[in-house]
């Protein structure tokens, strides 16, 4: 009897249609197995910052230490799309959006560092996390020293990307005026201007113009109350003196277009080191996600290494 299984042939032989179809379903099979080791761990979450604001969270992988990642001013927990997967692997991640930022809530009057640090808190604590390193771009900076304060014994490292150049720097009311003027004008086309001063034209231009849409696109009463709390730290010293509170070791992965003072953030912390990509800019974890993934992945080994 002649047999109706038709067949296929491929380069090296010649299958039945059940033959293909069983090795299709084994071969999604083993992608599902790969994939489910950085899947979500579970929906996304809403926490509750200290003062009530609903906090947006996503929770991927296993394994300690927790890895936070806070985003930057203006930005929220898309700007580490290309770091969830590659670090998902092998330990738990934890992307958030702050207060007024994403899918979080918008009702705060003043955005300042420490209340952004309170939502980072709120995060780790509807996680379950105990033991953290905490990774901040840019006024993520800022804000996860303030979240390390908040959580003693619990943080055992900084990592900040393209921040933390100078704890000590002196800024004065006049020059933090002069900065926020063109933002206050026309927040559109200045938050474009001071984005893109922040850019190498060299890099992706299709990213480069969806960051400078999207973070042009922000809330303006959030944004300017935001940068105004950030820079007024450098004005009162507060960039340097919450490391008073944050005993714990800090790195930085940063972009090699503004110079790094040692000297003044060792003065401060409990140690500081940096791992400088060249040319590199502001968001090096999006343009240069394989090479910032690499550094960022030797980061952890140190503050680990210090355990």
């Amino acid at each position: 009897m002649k047999s109706n299984t038709k067949r296929v042939e491929i380069e090296g032989g010649i299958f039945s249609r059940r033959d293909v179809a069983r090795f299709m379903l084994a071969l999604a099979c083993a992608a599902f197995v790969v994939s489910a080791g950085r899947a979500m761990a579970d929906w996304p979450g809403v926490a509750v910052s200290e003062d009530g604001t609903p906090i947006a969270y996503e929770v991927w992988g296993e394994g300690e230490p927790t890895l936070i990642f806070v985003h930057g001013w203006s930005c929220d927990s898309r700007y580490w799309r290309e770091q969830i997967g590659h670090f998902s692997r092998k330990r738990r991640v934890i992307v958030l959006d702050m207060a007024g930022h994403g899918n979080s809530g918008m009702a705060r009057e003043i955005y300042t560092m420490k209340a952004f640090g309170e939502d980072v808190r709120a995060a780790a604590d509807a996680a379950g996390a105990q033991k953290i390193i905490l990774i901040g771009h840019s006024m993520g900076g800022p804000v996860i020293a303030e979240a390390a304060a908040l959580m003693p014994g619990r943080v055992i490292g900084l990592v900040g990307v393209d921040t933390f150049e100078d704890v000590e720097y002196k800024l004065t009311n006049e020059e933090m005026e002069r900065m926020l003027g063109p933002l206050e004008a026309d927040f559109k086309a200045g938050a474009r201007a001071f984005v893109n001063s922040m850019m190498r034209p060299g890099e992706d231009a299709a990213l480069n113009e969806w960051i400078l849409a999207d973070m042009s696109s922000a809330p303006p009463t959030v944004a300017m109350s935001a940068i105004r709390e950030m820079l007024n730290q450098y004005i009162t010293g507060e960039t340097a003196s919450v490391f008073d509170r944050a005993r714990i070791p800090v790195l930085t992965v940063n972009a090699d277009m503004w110079p790094i003072n040692f000297e003044s953030n060792r003065k401060h912390m409990l140690s500081f080191d940096a791992i400088v990509l060249k040319d590199a800019d502001h968001f090096l974890m999006m343009n240069k996600p394989d090479e910032f993934n690499a550094a960022l992945e030797k980061a952890i080994d140190m503050l680990m290494g210090n355990q």
